[in-house]
């Protein structure tokens, strides 16, 4: 046992939908907005973590409604609150809200707590705790199951106290992992470099939350309430439009990083050269300073990078933390060049793909990166 163990006040939120249950939709969100759910963490009885005498509750609903008023001026963007009052909401129900919406990505608001003065942000996407502090962590939060009447009926049996049901969490998400990791890196790169807040990582663990909901997910700890000098910054009107700013940031490069995977400006639409089973770009521009890759894959499982693993393809890399590990094919400052790579990625069974890009060795938004000054090849 630990002499430390972090109560951090996560509100695993969502729903486990049995496989004779049919989820039905009855409101069809606009696809063509970009739908984002935003979750903020408690609500009503449940309290959150009250630090300092502060509220859990109060502090992530007004980042979260800071966050949705801007987003919903952006006419790309759909947003809908799984709660926008001091109002409990089930578990199980937040899930059914995100799933309801077919949204393209979701984010949960909480605070931390613990008992010395530990401070600092850090963003969670799901996977497998990778120590007894992590697992500590998301059993405390999925253990506000308790506090519904139907528990038993509402998660099929789920035990939060069980780290066998943990494990079983982390599969049904491995679809998303690589869109929620590069989601929670720009969360936490905002934070530290544009707010000059402490960042302790992004980092995984099996909460209910993420792994109820089928869409890129992330669940963002803005702080701990418990620290007297964060948690008063927290409290203020000034740290929570800093806090929410940061985030709205994130997830906009976020989405025009996606739409950027798909765009070629027409003043570098490519010359392809076609050689065996590589596909060449000649007489395009480089970005210089900037490294661009293809994200294949992201999972806990550290695999060996040769050519039979990827399924043929070669030119491999990998980034590891926290347990887990991200694998990138193709390394190039030709933007031109990664795309057609990207193809060759999708035609070799990475349908899921995307383009990231790198400036020392830290990843930033595609947009970003994109606006660097270029070098004729």
């Amino acid at each position: 046992m630990k002499n430390k163990i972090i109560y951090s006040s996560f509100l695993v939120v969502t729903v486990f939908i049995l496989s004779a249950f049919t989820l039905s939709i009855e409101d069809k969100s606009d696809k063509d907005k970009f739908v984002v759910v935003l979750d903020a963490g408690h609500g009503g009885h449940d309290p959150g973590n009250r630090g300092n005498g502060y509220k859990e509750k109060d502090i992530a609903l007004k980042v979260v409604l800071a966050v949705g008023a801007v987003l919903e001026k952006d006419d790309r963007f759909e947003v809908v609150y799984t709660r926008s009052t001091d109002k409990f909401i089930e578990l199980h129900e937040r899930g059914k809200i995100a799933n309801k919406a077919e949204a393209d990505l979701f984010v949960s608001i909480h605070c931390n707590a613990h008992r010395s003065q530990a401070y600092g942000t850090e963003t969670f996407v799901l996977g497998l705790h990778a120590n007894d502090e992590n697992f500590n962590v998301a059993k405390n939060e999925n253990s506000v199951i308790l506090l519904e009447d139907n528990y038993e009926a509402n998660y099929d049996g789920f035990d939060p106290n069980s780290p066998e049901s943990i494990i079983g969490l982390t599969l049904m998400q491995e679809e998303y992992l690589d869109q929620s990791l590069t989601l929670a890196s720009f969360v936490q790169n905002k934070f530290n470099k544009a707010l000059k807040r402490k960042s302790r990582g992004v980092k995984q663990a099996g909460f209910v939350v993420l792994h109820q909901t089928y869409m890129p997910s992330v669940l963002i700890e803005l702080g701990f309430l418990t620290n007297n000098k964060e948690g008063k910054y927290l409290n203020s009107k000034k740290g929570q439009d800093e806090m929410a700013k940061s985030i709205i940031s994130s997830i906009v490069d976020y989405k025009e990083s996606l739409d950027a995977t798909y765009y070629v400006p027409e003043s570098e639409t490519p010359e392809v050269v076609n050689n065996d089973s590589i596909t060449k770009v000649v007489g395009q521009k480089s970005y210089e300073g900037i490294t661009f890759k293809v994200q294949i894959a992201a999972g806990s499982n550290d695999i060996e990078l040769e050519s039979k693993n990827f399924n043929g393809l070669d030119q491999l890399s990998k980034i590891q933390f926290e347990g887990l590990h991200k694998y990138y094919f193709g390394s190039t400052s030709n933007y031109s060049l990664i795309k057609e790579l990207r193809n060759v990625a999708v035609d070799k069974g990475y349908p899921s793909c995307f383009v990231v890009a790198f400036k020392n060795n830290e990843i930033i938004p595609l947009t970003e990166a994109l606006k660097t000054h270029t070098t004729s090849n």
